[in-house]
């Protein structure tokens, strides 16, 4: 397995992306794909963020596809040192370049983990943004992989199985999306890479279409949008509970617990700093919103695979 920059990838390639949450499994299905050394592994195991930027890697000298297959890593919308607005950032860049050479997606791997027994938080962000991202034409090349199953009993895992399927894949799964699973073995991760291969087809995910082939720019499209409006929800959150820490603080005479709360206060401040910087960046003006509501269309539509109802995110627990 060799590194590979953008300026080297051919039109003839196999480039499957990787994506799915910090922590699902994907640096460890790409290592499984080639049978390395302990030492060349590249999936951390622990929770933080292995993946920095997007990285590409290509399968040397296998027996069927040759040097053609190439698997690409990219980081997750909870990265543990980058914001949701830097990582939509380096992935559009990375899609954006790839499409405007000539180079289309044989197929994506969604990863989730099934030991997540609730469908929230980062788990919830990162399917709302693959969504956005990926779009409803490209859905038929999607396969959705949950991972981990050495971690949990098989019929609270088939349970939950179930419920992502019927519930949040639902939608793709419709649109031609396969549901498997990744057991950590060299043939399960050949397995997914060939029920993508199998079609024989590339397509461009919405994204590349909205920022190359309609010249958006990315606050403006789908995935730009939908993230501008969970920073929005995120920051009212941040406003009500800085007024309920603040509130809290003068009604309590705990010199400790005034104390935790003045740290939690400046935590939850920095992240609304955060939070305000980038839905700055995402802001779209009058006079673009007038270009964009007589220009052209896009041909795919994107996926509300997570909805939102009130400004809060339902979350419910699937058994």
């Amino acid at each position: 397995m060799a590194a590979v920059d953008i300026s080297k990838l051919r039109v003839d390639d196999i480039v499957v992306a990787v994506m799915g949450p910090t922590g699902c499994g994907k640096s460890n299905l790409i290592d499984t794909l080639t049978p390395l050394p302990r030492a060349q592994k590249r999936a951390s195991d622990g929770l933080a963020s292995y993946t920095k930027d997007v990285r590409a890697v290509r399968v040397l000298h296998h027996v069927e596809y040759g040097d053609r297959l190439v698997l690409v890593d990219t980081p997750g919308f909870n990265d543990t040192e980058r914001s949701d607005m830097e990582i939509l950032e380096i992935i559009g860049d990375w899609l954006r370049k790839t499409y405007r050479g000539a180079i289309k997606l044989a197929g994506i791997i969604y990863l989730h983990r099934i030991t997540d027994n609730r469908m929230a938080g980062s788990p919830m962000r990162n399917l709302r943004m693959f969504g956005e991202l990926c779009g409803d034409r490209a859905a038929h090349k999607v396969v959705l992989v949950t991972t981990m199953w050495d971690k949990i009993e098989q019929s609270p895992g088939e349970k939950r199985e179930s419920e992502l399927e019927y519930r949040y894949f639902k939608e793709l799964l419709r649109r031609g999306a396969l549901l498997m699973r990744f057991n950590n073995t060299y043939r399960a991760a050949w397995d997914i890479i060939e029920a993508i291969i199998a079609e024989n087809e590339k397509e461009a995910v919405l994204i590349q279409e909205e920022l190359v082939e309609l010249g958006h720019r990315l606050n403006e499209t789908s995935a730009g949008k939908a993230l501008y409006n969970q920073l929005q929800n995120l920051l009212s959150e941040q406003k009500r509970v800085v007024v309920e820490l603040t509130q809290l603080a003068k009604i309590q005479n705990n010199k400790k617990l005034a104390s935790e709360m003045h740290l939690e206060y400046k935590r939850i401040q920095k992240e609304f700093e955060s939070s305000f910087g980038a839905i700055s960046k995402l802001k779209i003006s009058l006079g673009r919103r007038l270009v964009l509501l007589l220009g052209k269309k896009s041909r795919a539509r994107s996926l509300s695979l997570v909805h939102e109802s009130s400004g809060h995110v339902a979350s419910p627990a699937y058994l």
